[in-house]
């Protein structure tokens, strides 16, 4: 059994410590499938008040989404989620047919997914790291921080490497970051091996479900898009084409008509999603509000920011309908696996078949 014990000695600013002093405890995956008492937790929340009963809609709304053979679920990840220990949550989605596309940060994707899938890993940071006053020491031991969890610098490095290395293989000509990840995937399936396992980028590529992730720049593939920007010029090269990512993205709605949102965070990736629906009217389609919609967020109206916008609100722009709707003020880490857990083991998904996405987004099928 791990040691969980926090070690809250203090450390000593001029302390000549290893790097391995602080890399020690790897963050483990929580694993929903295990915990079938979940759907009992749940449903004890339906006869309680506030978030507690919020949650409890929630994951009925996630269910039903499961049920609807019509509908395609989109799942939209936004915050440091991987690195947080919610990665096999997500996997065993793709696995089970619990989902048909996803549109994430490229931080999750790229910088947290793909890099454990090179065999790297988060670690759990002592207590004394979260207050800030060690995170010099951490920059001296090339040691990033992300709250109270720890990477290794090196590992990163190595890892834009192999994103790199992937994209200079490429033809020159722009992708969309479905078509990048997908190459992700394949670089995985030909060179990753038993730590791939457990990826998402690996198991999505495996059942053709599309990954977008609109900001794509904004993670490490941003620095092998800028490094090949610098080296090739106006030589022909690759590119990533944030314009091709809404398009199929809105391909999607266009011929998937029912869809349904699991948003956690917000940002870029539920912009983009709830978008699609006016995106695709502007093509000249007619289509529906996103039937299902369920967000877990911290945001509040207070930030003023896309985060906070409320379903409801999504709804007077003509994105999400309001019948089975429902916001979970919520940090992701708690909220994710009791309404996840609880879909997976009513076994609503038995019966779904996946969309298999990525073949209907393939050059020849995309008008």
């Amino acid at each position: 059994m791990a040691d969980n014990t926090l070690n809250t000695k203090p450390l000593k600013a001029n302390e000549a410590a290893d790097k391995s002093k602080y890399l020690g405890r790897t963050i483990e995956h929580i694993d929903i499938i295990k915990n079938p008492g979940i759907v009992a937790v749940v449903e004890a929340m339906a006869h309680m008040a506030f978030s507690s009963r919020d949650l409890n809609r929630a994951a009925d709304i996630y269910d039903r989404m499961l049920r609807d053979k019509e509908c395609g679920v989109i799942l939209c990840l936004a915050g440091s989620l991987i690195s947080a220990g919610l990665k096999k949550v997500f996997v065993d989605m793709i696995r089970n047919n619990m989902v048909d596309a996803i549109v994430s940060t490229g931080a999750n994707m790229v910088d947290q997914d793909f890099f454990e899938a090179l065999g790297f890993r988060h670690y759990i940071a002592g207590e004394e790291l979260k207050s800030g006053l060690y995170d010099s020491e951490l920059r001296e031991h090339a040691i990033d921080r992300i709250y109270d969890t720890l990477i290794s610098e090196d590992d990163l490095r190595i890892c834009d490497e192999v994103t790199g290395k992937i994209f200079e293989e490429l033809e020159p000509r722009p992708y969309s970051s479905r078509e990048l990840l997908r190459e992700f995937g394949a670089y995985l399936d030909k060179n990753g091996g038993p730590k791939c396992a457990d990826s998402i980028i690996y198991e999505a590529y495996k059942r053709d479900i599309p990954i977008f992730c609109p900001a794509f720049s904004d993670c490490s593939a941003g620095f092998g898009l800028v490094a090949i920007q610098a080296a090739k010029g106006d030589a022909p090269h690759m590119s990533w084409d944030g314009g091709k990512d809404f398009y199929e993205l809105t391909q999607l709605k266009i011929k998937n008509k029912e869809t349904g949102l699991l948003m956690i965070g917000g940002g870029v990736p539920k912009n983009f999603t709830q978008d699609i629906v006016v995106a695709a009217e502007v093509l000249g389609h007619d289509a529906p509000m996103h039937k299902y919609a369920v967000q877990v967020t911290v945001a509040d109206v207070r930030d003023g920011a896309l985060s906070s916008s409320t379903l409801k609100e999504a709804s007077s722009w003509g994105k999400v309908d309001t019948v089975y709707e429902q916001m979970v003020f919520s940090e992701a880490t708690l909220a994710v696996p009791l309404i996840v857990g609880y879909a997976y083991h009513k076994g609503g998904w038995r019966a779904r078949q996946g969309k298999r996405w990525n073949q209907i987004l393939e050059p020849a099928n995309v008008a």
